[in-house]
């Protein structure tokens, strides 16, 4: 049975894991696209949905903290989303990023998408 079992593995251990979603996070709010496999950028845009929105309460302490233990690595990140790409989202209820396909790569066939902002 697969109840509950909401996230992929990627076939990494749980730690690289995290850390590979938190840089390629970082990556799609500094340069506003990211392009890699498929699915990997649905586990990215899980992540973002849920950055945004926390950090569409505001600039205040406790945004900052709940978006810095999602993202601790670079506080100049959690600016530009609280300050920049938050305020764009709050009338929105949900769906801030769309994934557009882009076929397969040619060394390996994997299904490659890039993840932007709606």
């Amino acid at each position: 049975m697969k109840h509950q079992n909401g996230r992929r593995k990627l076939n990494l251990k749980s730690g690289h894991r995290k850390a590979l979603l938190r840089n390629q996070l970082i990556h799609f709010i500094k340069y506003g696209k990211l392009q890699t496999t498929k699915v990997r950028v649905k586990e990215v845009q899980r992540l973002t949905e849920k950055v945004v929105t926390l950090a569409r309460k505001g600039y205040n302490f406790n945004t900052i903290r709940s978006v810095k233990a999602m993202l601790p690595y670079d506080l100049q990140i959690v600016k530009k989303l609280i300050k920049e790409i938050a305020p764009k989202y709050i009338d929105r209820p949900g769906g801030y990023t769309r994934v557009i396909s882009l076929g397969r790569r040619d060394s390996d066939t994997a299904q490659i998408a890039r993840l932007e902002w709606v």
